[in-house]
């Protein structure tokens, strides 16, 4: 449970660094680091929501898109909130394989949508660690 906990306190910090570029006026420069901020969330995300799946559901899983298909099975996700968490997950992958000017400026424009979900998520899972703590105690 430890490093569940510890998994989740650093996916939260990595979601504050992305929520620190809002409302700054919009630039390349900005749109970059957005860009790599949202990278590190996403990655800081899904592995807090394997080691859940892992540590409470008993679910070894090793890939993103496996991992949100997961939390959809147990109920940490809506129908809405997986498509839009694998369309992340495909967004991410373009981000560091491909780079181009159109690609980079899609994929900012997407980036508050993608923050809400992931900060819902976390918030989530969040609350499940809490409960099931208060309930060991």
């Amino acid at each position: 449970m430890e490093r569940l906990k510890k998994r989740l306190e650093v996916a939260k910090k990595a979601l504050i660094t992305l929520q620190e570029l809002e409302g700054e006026p919009e630039s390349k420069m900005l749109r970059d680091a957005t860009i790599q901020r949202f990278e590190y969330s996403f990655e800081a995300m899904w592995k807090a929501a394997k080691q859940y799946l892992n540590d409470i559901e008993g679910l070894d899983l090793n890939s993103p898109k496996g991992v949100i298909r997961a939390c959809f099975q147990v109920g940490l996700l809506t129908q809405a909130q997986t498509r839009l968490a694998l369309a992340m997950t495909d967004d991410r992958n373009l981000t560091s394989h491909t780079y181009n000017e159109s690609l980079a400026d899609n994929i900012f424009s997407k980036v508050k949508d993608y923050h809400t979900l992931m900060s819902e998520c976390l918030n989530l899972l969040e609350t499940k660690i809490l409960s099931i703590s208060d309930s060991d105690d």
